[in-house]
């Protein structure tokens, strides 16, 4: 998740949505056939969401494949009242598409993204790069930097792992991030779990369970074995949520963080989450 961009770029709503334009070239795919494809998208933030989705003037969108929703969501993307359907090749996706209510906004459409919410387009490209979950937010930055701090984990007082050569992540608005290397991981501990989350600024990531904890919530230690090249220097190291272990940083505790994923992260909660 991201912090919101500083106010110098971005225009404000009477409706509380904040937006600015892009200069991306963006298009949008379902399947084989393109439904999106602009030059003049716009990125939009909502109150209730911490990432940026685009909308698209409705020129650059394929209308004839656009139907009014037969069942329009209620209590949506900040008041929107005009949801559509989407049918491609005999295939109806329910309100895949939406506009917004800001004067700011008329004649501009948005569109679920599948691998966030599970139905929408499923597949994007800024230029010609493919882009996974949402759109990468310009204000927000993504630094993995290798070190030589001793980093200890510990969970319920066990140690899990024990490394001199870790590599830090800092990611605007998120707690950093230990990745470890897997020879300084207590691996025998951990069981793999079936779990994948997407990220646009990293890649696809799996998961680990702590072995026979069952008050340790499922899915507390991921790994990016391939990463995106920005992060590169993560590739198959392990990193633990900060908000559920104890990690020791030079000697010192750091203070567990509260972040968006604390009230996902307990024993009962199975998945629907993303690795920072």
């Amino acid at each position: 998740m991201s912090a919101l961009p500083t106010e110098r770029s971005l225009r404000t709503t009477p409706e509380g949505l904040l937006w600015e334009p892009s200069e991306r070239w963006v298009r949008g795919r379902k399947g084989e056939v393109t439904v999106v494809d602009s030059r003049q998208p716009v990125l939009v933030w909502e109150p209730s969401l911490p990432v940026p989705q685009y909308a698209f003037p409705r020129a650059d969108v394929r209308e004839d494949l656009l139907r009014p929703a037969k069942n329009p969501r209620t209590g949506a993307h900040t008041g929107s009242r005009i949801f559509y359907d989407l049918e491609v090749d005999g295939e109806l996706l329910e309100n895949a598409a939406w506009t917004f209510p800001a004067a700011d906004l008329a004649g501009h459409i948005a569109f679920e993204w599948f691998r966030r919410s599970g139905r929408g387009l499923d597949h994007w490209y800024e230029e010609e790069e493919e882009i996974f979950i949402h759109p990468r937010d310009p204000h927000k930055r993504v630094d993995a930097i290798p070190s030589s701090r001793h980093v200890q984990v510990s969970v319920d007082g066990r140690l899990v792992a024990d490394t001199r050569r870790p590599v830090l992540l800092f990611e605007t608005g998120l707690p950093t991030r230990y990745y470890i290397p897997r020879e300084d991981v207590r691996l025998d501990l951990l069981e793999p779990t079936g779990h994948h989350t997407g990220c646009p600024y990293k890649g696809t990531a799996q998961y680990w369970s702590l072995r026979g904890e069952d008050d340790v919530p499922p899915d507390i230690v991921w790994s990016y074995p391939d990463p995106l090249p920005a992060v590169g220097t993560v590739k198959g190291l392990l990193a633990f949520y900060n908000e559920v272990v104890d990690i020791t940083v030079d000697g010192e505790r750091v203070e567990r963080p509260v972040t968006p994923f604390s009230a996902m992260l307990k024993p009962s909660s199975r998945h629907g989450r993303g690795p920072a």
